[in-house]
């Protein structure tokens, strides 16, 4: 959590969420291709070398459905394209929202910070209770690899009112005690390590609502949060800059980057005359990317 801090300072806030789905790529460029998951492990790499290239983004999420989704290949491209995200010098946050009973998170953690699945940093649903977080902790340590973890707090989505807005007996919205325990968990376990500036988990807060987003910064102010709903969702760069306040944190951009294409009126036009490549619809997603990143700075500087 720590470096991803120190980059999101350096390369800006920017996430890029490689979520890539094959319907994302025109059809005329992946029949040059033996497969779908062929066609989006390339797209994945000319994305990941244009990142790099212009500085545009500190990290990729990588959303695993969209890898289970294409099978046994799928998920073969959703271990290279980690592997292409952290050798590229970015950290890797896998979206995998795991949380079960202990013995399981047990064997969630050890699959997704070692072996062929290894990332930096994963997303975790706490709605089993707490104690499914902690075999995730056991990766914290610089001797285990330093991972971190993204707990899921305030989500970008309508429906998240119906659980994490509910009221508590003892006072208080669900979401704030989920908070606290991160919160609290983080400063625990961060005390160990001064150099950590922030928590060693995070907590994912959605850039849709403006109301929260404020209070649960103000509220967390040692929290680095992973911040969706920015570009294809409707949150706007004020609200995810308001996010990135104290601690900070990283915005995710997935749609809005990797479909960036579909807005370029010659892409189009060669999409139709079967003439694009995949160097076309690449560089029009480092074009989204650098403007991304403009867009969240300057919003953060007007605050």
């Amino acid at each position: 959590m720590q470096l991803l801090k120190e980059l999101a300072a350096k390369n800006g806030p920017l996430c890029v969420g490689l979520d890539t789905s094959p319907s994302y790529i025109p059809d005329c460029i992946k029949s040059k291709y033996s497969s779908d998951a062929e066609a989006v492990l390339a797209y994945n790499k000319a994305i990941i070398e244009r990142i790099v290239k212009d500085n545009s983004a500190c990290c990729c999420k990588v959303q695993i459905a969209y890898y289970e989704a294409m099978g046994l290949e799928g998920m073969k491209v959703y271990s290279e394209t980690l592997k292409e995200v952290r050798k590229a010098g970015l950290i890797a946050i896998s979206d995998i929202k795991r949380g079960d009973i202990g013995a399981t998170s047990d064997a969630y953690a050890k699959a997704h910070f070692t072996g062929d699945f290894e990332t930096d940093i994963i997303t975790i649903n706490p709605y089993m209770g707490f104690d499914t977080l902690v075999p995730f902790t056991k990766y914290s340590a610089p001797e285990q690899g330093g991972k971190g973890a993204f707990v899921l707090l305030c989500t970008s989505n309508p429906g998240m009112v119906d659980i994490e807005h509910q009221e508590l007996k003892s006072g208080g919205l669900l979401l704030e005690h989920v908070g606290d325990e991160i919160a609290r968990i983080g400063k625990e376990i961060g005390s160990q390590y001064p150099e950590q500036e922030c928590g060693l988990f995070g907590a994912v807060v959605g850039a849709t609502q403006e109301k929260d987003a404020r209070y649960l910064r103000d509220k967390y102010p040692e929290t680095f949060f992973l911040i969706p709903g920015y570009g294809a969702q409707g949150g706007e760069a004020r609200i995810a800059a308001t996010l990135l306040d104290k601690a900070g944190g990283t915005v995710n951009s997935s749609r809005g980057i990797l479909c960036a294409w579909k807005k370029d009126a010659q892409i189009a036009d060669k999409v139709a005359n079967n003439t694009v490549t995949m160097d076309d619809i690449a560089d029009a997603a480092a074009r989204a990317c650098i403007f991304s990143k403009e867009d969240l700075l300057k919003a953060k500087a007007s605050l």
